[in-house]
């Protein structure tokens, strides 16, 4: 058995033991889920004191979560601090402010138990080896498509570097012929241009052609 306390924590003994009660027997797996979603103020302390119990038996006597269970609990009462509140009249009401000190015991089920347990949450494929299979099962399926991926995106990064080695030397010399031809054609141009204004040139000048005639 193991045990952990919880002293001098806020609120009655009475509202603590209405927790306490909901918790007494159970697993620690279904009582983390009743404290979860209780609507009482003391369920989350009792819910932390839970959690120091467990890693009170995994650290000390090294017992796994899955086979423990609340045997006992109970909560004692505190200190009990006094104020007053002043009222009518001049008089005055005390107030008292109550603690309790709360204890909660975890215990390892029978051998036997555990085995009746274990056949319980195969047959209805629910419990921690499930789980835990489960587990497993998907970590390899995301690990098997992540490789798939991988292997993917390496193959059409390959397939695309092939496609530019091949494509960019054709594209150069396309655009570097295109560049050649436009440059003849732009100096064939030029020396068309230069060829008609010589021949303007020698028509206009003065008396060439009654030159040339005489």
């Amino acid at each position: 058995m193991t045990r952990a306390v919880l002293r001098n924590t806020q609120g009655s003994p009475t509202k603590v033991r209405l927790v306490l009660n909901m918790i007494r027997g159970l697993d620690v797996t279904e009582a983390r889920e009743v404290l979860r979603f209780s609507q009482r103020g003391a369920a989350v302390e009792v819910a932390k004191l839970l959690d120091s119990a467990v890693a009170n038996a995994e650290h000390n006597d090294h017992i796994p979560s899955d086979e423990l269970y609340i045997s006992a609990t109970w909560a004692d009462e505190g200190a009990t601090a006094k104020r007053f509140r002043p009222r009518a009249r001049g008089r005055g009401t005390r107030i008292r402010k109550r603690t309790s000190h709360v204890t909660i015991v975890v215990d390892r089920y029978s051998d036997e138990e555990l085995r009746r347990r274990s056949v319980r949450e195969e047959s209805s494929g629910t419990g921690a080896a499930t789980e835990r299979r489960r587990r497993l099962s998907r970590g390899r399926r995301v690990a098997a498509s992540t490789a798939a991926e991988a292997h993917d995106h390496d193959h059409d990064h390959d397939h695309e570097s092939d496609e530019v080695v091949d494509e960019t030397p054709v594209a150069v010399a396309d655009d570097v012929a295109a560049e050649v031809d436009a440059v003849h054609s732009t100096g064939d141009e030029h020396s068309d241009v230069a060829d008609a204004d010589a021949d303007e040139d020698a028509t206009d000048e003065p008396g060439g052609s009654s030159k040339g005639e005489q």
